[in-house]
């Protein structure tokens, strides 16, 4: 955790909720990319476009549907030092499309701002979209002091560009670079995002804020199919720990057919890298839906079958089950399939759990 903290946000901030739009007025403006990406996973020689989360070669070898949903930019997230009393935002999407059915705009195409404190991150505004391109000041500060920021980008929209505003004569620096390995993330909607209500709020952000460290995610919405593809991308990442979570995108036949295989690719690839594997959780309303229970019980049975063979094979592999997901009381979700921000949170500390018994050898 960075040193430049503060004591708790209510003593410091005035958190501007509704985000009125940012002036200009004196303002020192610093492209993004001059401070600190995390979240990024390739070089940017590498890449079609900044905000990316697969390098462009990957166009030509993983399906449309993939390519297209890695050029959002969930999980990514800017990380700067600066004694600015005041911080604006401007940031320009790829899409018009600012929110989904189920998921608000602030989490499909809004920003988060949250700062270190002596008590860990806390939140401080979230930056609604106005459009395509939007600008918003997010916090005014009643001292200057050295800050350590984090800001969120959009879950389910492509970021263009993204700058941040201080006053002309304070100071705006990147952030410096973490001393560990980043938690990399592949699996589905519910690791792309939703539908949390902003970009911090995902279990992905929530365990990076909870153990201090820098994850990348690699969730692609419906398009999570433990296909060995994506292992070249995986393998390609220096990363203390995978977390797959892709059950909730196949079907009893398709673990069966794929989680051994891609698994053993993925350990044969990057040996010294321990693997957290996710149960599928179970549909919030399964319990008076037949089918739904139906196919929640045949992905967890398929897993406990490769699992087995897995641990035959010498491979270690964490586990995590479904009971330690969502809650029994089945009141954390928007569809009974896709986490609200409560499912999130829930989520998030087992999570933890398992990557941190994956970091000490299983």
């Amino acid at each position: 955790m960075s040193t430049t903290r503060l004591l708790a946000l209510p003593a410091f901030c005035t958190i501007l909720s509704l985000c009125p739009p940012a002036q200009d007025d004196g303002l020192l403006w610093r492209d993004a990319l001059e401070l600190r990406v995390e979240g990024r996973a390739f070089p940017d020689a590498e890449r079609a476009a900044p905000y990316d989360r697969l390098p462009a070669a990957a166009e030509a070898k993983v399906r449309d549907a993939v390519w297209n949903l890695s050029r959002d930019s969930a999980g990514m997230a800017i990380r700067f030092v600066t004694d600015a009393e005041r911080i604006d935002v401007a940031w320009t999407l790829t899409k018009d499309r600012l929110a989904m059915n189920h998921m608000p705009a602030t989490g499909v195409s809004g920003v988060d701002l949250y700062v270190d404190t002596s008590e860990g991150p806390r939140w401080v505004a979230c930056g609604q979209p106005a459009g395509l391109a939007s600008k918003r000041t997010l916090a005014r500060l009643p001292e200057r002091a050295l800050r350590t920021w984090t800001l969120y980008l959009p879950l389910y929209n492509g970021t263009q560009q993204v700058r941040i505003g201080v006053p002309e004569d304070c100071s705006l620096e990147a952030a410096p670079a973490r001393d560990s390995k980043p938690i990399v993330f592949y699996g589905t909607s519910i690791t792309h995002g939703a539908c949390a209500s902003r970009p911090g709020m995902v279990h992905v952000a929530q365990v990076g804020r909870r153990m201090d460290r820098e994850t990348i995610n690699l969730g692609f919405s419906g398009n999570g199919r433990l296909e060995l593809e994506l292992i070249e991308y995986l393998a390609a990442i220096d990363a203390a720990c995978y977390v797959l979570d892709c059950l909730p995108n196949l079907n009893p036949e398709q673990v069966r057919e794929r989680a051994l295989p891609f698994v053993t690719a993925l350990h044969a690839a990057r040996p010294d890298t321990p693997i957290v594997l996710c149960d599928d959780r179970d549909y919030a309303d399964a319990w008076w839906n037949p089918s739904r229970a139906e196919r929640n019980r045949g992905n967890q049975a398929a897993l406990r079958e490769a699992l087995a063979t897995l641990r035959e094979q010498g491979i270690a592999v964490v586990h995590l089950p479904a009971d330690r997901q969502l809650g029994a009381d089945r009141e954390d979700t928007v569809d009974g399939s896709h986490p609200t921000d409560l499912g999130f949170t829930r989520m998030a500390p087992h999570y933890v759990e398992a990557i941190e018994a994956a970091l000490a050898g299983g």
